[in-house]
């Protein structure tokens, strides 16, 4: 497994359910999205584009992905949305494509393209690290079977993690039936992205 084929793996539609922590508040919030996950080749134009809009060699370039994703969380207010895209280009170690930097056109913490860094551990969970100018988060992403994807995220500000979050995300769609022969595990209802997607 490297994080290509994480991406790979992910592509298509998924329900997303989320129960975020609000540490500071000692509260809890419950939310939803729909995700749509492209696996993108490393000669596909727009992982050409943001290579170069992070003046990286685009041949550096293994692939990506294009997402897409729209949500609501209960605390929001009428003006907030959880609605945006966003294009991954991986760039890994010459010698270890099992972590690397992710290059993204635009944030969710912060609107302005970022670089991050991935690695996949142990267990083939892919972990996203990415540091912003007011924050820093965490996410770790593993499959539990085809069809049914888990994440957790934590986001520190000012010194201290400001919310803990944990995802559930369940395949949509005609990928189901594709993927229904190896699961052993049935899905449930649990979480999206602390960092949108």
């Amino acid at each position: 497994m490297d994080a290509l084929k994480f991406f790979q793996n992910s592509s298509g539609k998924w329900r997303s359910q989320r129960t975020t922590h609000h540490l500071a508040f000692r509260r809890a919030e419950i939310g939803d999205s729909e995700i749509y996950v492209e696996a993108l080749g490393a000669d596909n134009p727009k992982i050409i584009e943001i290579c170069q809009m992070h003046d990286v060699d685009p041949s550096l370039a293994v692939g990506g992905a294009f997402v897409s994703w729209d949500g609501s969380m209960a605390w929001d207010r009428n003006e907030e949305n959880h609605t945006g895209t966003t294009i991954f280009a991986l760039i890994p170690e010459k010698d270890n494509p099992r972590e690397g930097i992710l290059l993204r056109e635009r944030g969710y913490a912060e609107i302005v393209p970022i670089a991050g860094r991935y690695h996949l551990d142990g267990d083939d969970a892919l972990v996203l690290i990415t540091e912003y100018d007011t924050m820093s988060t965490i996410e770790r992403f593993w499959f539990v079977n085809p069809n049914l994807r888990l994440r957790t995220s934590t986001v520190q500000r000012f010194g201290g993690f400001n919310t803990a979050t944990f995802c559930a995300e369940m395949r949509q769609g005609d990928d189901v039936d594709s993927q229904t022969e190896t699961s052993n595990i049935a899905p449930f209802n649990v979480g999206y992205s602390i960092t949108g997607w």
